[in-house]
C-alpha cells in the first residue's frame, strides 16, 4: 500500500468528515466541548476505512497500465 498516499488522503477525509460533524452538532444545538469532542474522533474513525479504500482504489488504477481508461 502507497502510505504516502493514504496520508494524503486520510488528512483530506478525516478534515471533511470531521468540519461536517461538527457543523452538524453546533447547528443541531450540541455545541458542548464534548459533543464536538466526539465529532472529532467519530470523524476519524470514519475516514480511516474511507482513506484506505480510496487508497487502495487509486493505486489499482495506477499500477496497471491496461486497466487504464482510454
Amino acid at each position: 500500500m502507497n502510505i504516502p498516499l493514504l496520508t494524503a488522503i486520510f488528512s483530506i477525509a478525516s478534515t471533511v468528515a470531521m468540519g461536517i460533524l461538527i457543523i452538524i452538532a453546533v447547528v443541531t444545538g450540541h455545541d458542548s466541548s464534548m459533543v464536538i469532542l466526539a465529532a472529532v474522533v467519530v470523524g476519524l474513525i470514519i475516514s480511516l476505512p474511507v482513506a484506505v479504500i480510496v487508497t487502495k482504489k487509486l493505486s489499482q488504477l495506477t499500477s496497471s497500465p491496461t486497466k487504464a481508461p482510454q
